[in-house]
């Protein structure tokens, strides 16, 4: 039961997104780290995110078992029932946000709030099963755990904290339709409208193009802004301009399925890199 409880969580979607929150937490302090802010900031940040993981599960449990991915999660299988797991959600939504609203600021409490709103009642409840907008639209809550960690340094939304939402809002259209080409005939059987589904594939490939291409002015400002410095914009722009060539060769290759695997592998090491020269390099 522990592992499934755990799992309901999605834990590397959460891994991902507390390092976003942690780079954002860097960012804004410039070196000069308040340890007990950003432990508060991780537990709070990654509670409410699995709350929202785990919630999602629920909504979905009927769907996921037409998938070959998903079929044997704990709610499809029965190992879990739907209102044990639905409490388990909001259990973890109030405490997430209790420690984001009250030991870190309030602006990180109402963006926390935004974020799961968002995921669970625009992305999951409405967007997901009616229109190819929902992994657009769906991405304002992704983007929201750099913000957090960002905005629980300086109380403020700033250019700072809109640019770290740029990159991760993004970052995640390419990625996550690089999985619907890969999985697009599950996502049919679904019927989910994911837009590998409605629209086909190579317009699906032709909509990934600008966001991997924005990505690059997005790095670059960041170092304009003095947020990081020249050893991020050489990698991040050098690792922008690698992902967004692989994703505009996409439109000519041979194999969807191989290439779109290829560019899930390089937008999730992206991220990591990106993250990573951004935390090394922060101006202090």
């Amino acid at each position: 039961m522990f592992k499934d409880l755990i799992a309901l969580t999605k834990p590397r979607l959460l891994r991902m997104n507390v390092f976003a929150a942690i780079g954002g937490f860097w960012v804004a302090s410039k070196w000069n780290i308040d340890w007990l802010a950003l432990l508060w900031v991780v537990i709070g940040s990654t509670i409410t995110i699995a709350s929202a993981c785990v919630i999602n599960n629920y909504w979905d449990r009927e769907l996921d078992q037409k998938m070959e991915r998903t079929k044997n999660r704990a709610l499809p299988t029965g190992r879990l029932t739907p209102g044990f797991v639905l409490s388990y959600g909001i259990v973890l939504g109030i405490i997430g946000l209790a420690v984001l609203f009250l030991l870190v600021n309030p602006l990180t409490g109402w963006l926390g709030f935004l974020g799961w709103f968002v995921y669970i009642f625009i992305y999951t409840i409405w967007l997901k099963r009616s229109s190819t907008w929902s992994t657009s639209i769906g991405g304002i809550s992704g983007a929201m755990p750099p913000v957090l960690g960002y905005c629980a340094v300086t109380s403020e939304v700033d250019a700072g904290a809109w640019l770290l939402f740029a990159f991760l809002f993004l970052w995640q259209p390419p990625h996550f339709w690089s999985l619907g080409i890969r999985r697009v005939e599950e996502y049919r059987a679904a019927q989910y409208p994911l837009l590998p589904v409605v629209k086909g594939i190579k317009r699906t490939k032709l909509q990934m193009i600008p966001y991997t291409v924005l990505l690059i002015p997005t790095c670059i400002l960041l170092y304009t802004y003095g947020y990081a410095g020249i050893v991020f914009l050489i990698i991040s722009v050098l690792a922008s301009v690698i992902w967004a060539v692989h994703t505009i060769m996409g439109l000519k290759a041979a194999d969807d399925e191989k290439w779109a695997k290829v560019n899930f592998l390089i937008s999730v090491n992206y991220l990591m890199v990106v993250f990573i020269a951004m935390i090394a390099n922060t101006i202090k």
